[in-house]
């Protein structure tokens, strides 16, 4: 049994349970995820699944808008705009179909399969790499309609521990790189009731530490689904996370979070 994919399970089952209680009104809900709606984060999942079964994509030419600013933002816009047109419950009845048949396909995937070399948004990998971004990108979405309709939660639990996992090997680079931490700092976060993540720099890069120092640089300490909004980089993400020590430091980190396209 692969963990990604029964990942993926509880992951679709939590979204039916929300999409389920959802009125148009709310389907039609602008959220944090750049120009989409609760429908639109949706749709896109859709088509994903949709078109990784073998379905063709939709025929449809989005108009040029303002928040597709590369190919994989044009490619993945094809599939949502071609479904605005439907109500959200038609959506939802779509997700009803595919979500089921996908996941007996990849429950069926063997050893060898996951195994087996595919060119992920990330670059090279293998399959099972590629179901790791299906958790993050899957969890990510329903937190941003968990968001938008004023509904939070599922933040604990395996599929989270995924996400929250592939979030935070990209700290390094948030660290190092873009934050510009300075020769020997060192960077905890505490998301959530999780163990603490340290990263420092050596050599002018970040690296993932082993140990928690007793008195780090800077602590960032705020909630998984604050976490999760901050290195999506959206619009409505939570403010409610904390600093400790390097003040500075602390709020370029935070503010350089933002890196999933």
């Amino acid at each position: 049994m692969n963990r990604s994919v029964e990942n993926l399970a509880e992951l679709w089952a939590s979204l039916d349970v929300l999409l389920s209680s959802l009125d148009e009104g709310e389907w039609k809900t602008p959220t944090g995820c750049p120009g989409w709606t609760v429908q639109d984060c949706v749709s896109h999942l859709v088509d994903y699944e949709s078109r990784v079964l073998g379905n063709p994509a939709p025929e449809h030419a989005p108009p040029e808008l303002p928040h597709v600013r590369n190919e994989l933002g044009r490619a993945n816009e094809i599939g949502v705009d071609f479904r605005r047109t439907r109500s959200g419950p038609e959506v939802l009845e779509e997700f009803h179909v595919v979500i089921p048949r996908r996941l007996e396909q990849l429950r069926a995937f063997t050893d060898a399969d996951l195994a087996s070399a595919v060119t992920t948004p990330a670059g090279p990998g293998t399959l099972a790499d590629m179901l790791t971004l299906r958790v993050m990108d899957t969890w990510s979405h329903e937190q941003d309609i968990r968001r938008a309709v004023g509904r939070p939660g599922h933040v604990e639990g395996a599929p989270v521990d995924e996400a929250i996992g592939y979030f935070c090997g990209l700290l390094p680079y948030v660290v190092g790189k873009r934050a510009a931490a300075p020769e020997g700092s060192t960077s905890v976060f505490r998301i959530g009731d999780r163990p603490a993540v340290v990263v420092e720099v050596s050599d002018r890069r970040g690296r993932m530490a082993d140990r928690v120092p007793t008195d780090p640089t800077v602590e960032l300490v705020m909630p998984a689904a604050t976490f999760c909004a901050l290195v999506c980089g959206r619009s409505d993400a939570p403010r409610n996370h904390r600093i400790e020590g390097d003040n500075e430091l602390g709020q370029r980190i935070v503010d350089n979070l933002g890196v999933m396209p």
